[in-house]
C-alpha cells in the first residue's frame, strides 16, 4: 500500500489517482498509523515552503513522515513536498524542513520568467533508478519559484536548466524527490512513477 500524506494543504489527490490509474493501491491518507504501516510513502505539496511545513506540523503528521522518509521504505517527494525533504528555504527562512535532505532551497534568479511555469527537459544522471526509461530528451511539468541545492551534488538523479542549472529531482538511496509534477507530465511522469510503484 502507498500512502499519501494528507496534511491538508493544497491539491494532493491528483498523485493519489496518478498512481491509482497505474494500478497501485494508493490511498490519500492523514492518519498516522496507516502511514507507520504503509509499504511506501507520497509527500506532495503546493504553494508555499512556510505554508506547507506549518500544515504539515499542524496536522500532526510530521513525526510519521519524518520516519517514513528515513526509516529504509521507498519515499517520493513532489514539488514542494520535495523542498520539505531539505533543511531550510529562503523562501521561508524561519521555517525549518524535515532536514532528510541536506541542503537549502534557493530562488530562481530574476533574470527569467518567475515561476518557472510549464514544460522543461531534465538532463537524467547516467544510473539514476528514478528516472530509468525516461525519453531522451524528457519533458516533464513545472510550477515553481525555488529550487533545492543539495549539498551533496551525488544525490541528484537529475538536472534541469532555468536561469540556472538547479536540481530538479534528488535520489537518496529509498527517498526520491522530484521539482516537477510527474502526475501532471502525462506518459514520461507515469512511467517515473511506475518506476516509483516498481521499487522494491
Amino acid at each position: 500500500m502507498i500512502a499519501v500524506i494528507d496534511y491538508g494543504i493544497g491539491n494532493l489527490r491528483s498523485a493519489e489517482k496518478a498512481l491509482q490509474h497505474l494500478g497501485a493501491d494508493a490511498r490519500l491518507t492523514s492518519d498516522a498509523g496507516e502511514i507507520a504501516r504503509a509499504d511506501k510513502v507520497v509527500l506532495p505539496g503546493v504553494g508555499a515552503f512556510g505554508a506547507c511545513m506549518t500544515a504539515l506540523r499542524n496536522s500532526g503528521l510530521e513525526p510519521a513522515a519524518k520516519e517514513a522518509a528515513t526509516d529504509g521504505r521507498p519515499f517520493l517527494g513532489v514539488c514542494i513536498g520535495m523542498q520539505m525533504l531539505f533543511e531550510s528555504s529562503d523562501e521561508s527562512p524561519d521555517v525549518a524542513g524535515l532536514g532528510v535532505v541536506a541542503g537549502r532551497v534557493t530562488r530562481l534568479p530574476a533574470t527569467v520568467r518567475l515561476p518557472q511555469m510549464g514544460w522543461n527537459t531534465l538532463e537524467v544522471v547516467p544510473g539514476s533508478r528514478l528516472a530509468a526509461g525516461l525519453p531522451d530528451p524528457a519533458w516533464l511539468y513545472f510550477v515553481h519559484t525555488f529550487a533545492p541545492s543539495p549539498d551533496d551534488g551525488a544525490v541528484v538523479a537529475a538536472w534541469c536548466e532555468y536561469g540556472r542549472r538547479f536540481a530538479a529531482a534528488v535520489e537518496q538511496g529509498p527517498v526520491w524527490a522530484t521539482q516537477f509534477h510527474p502526475e501532471k507530465s502525462g506518459t514520461t511522469g507515469l512511467r517515473l512513477l511506475q518506476n516509483f510503484v516498481d521499487a522494491p
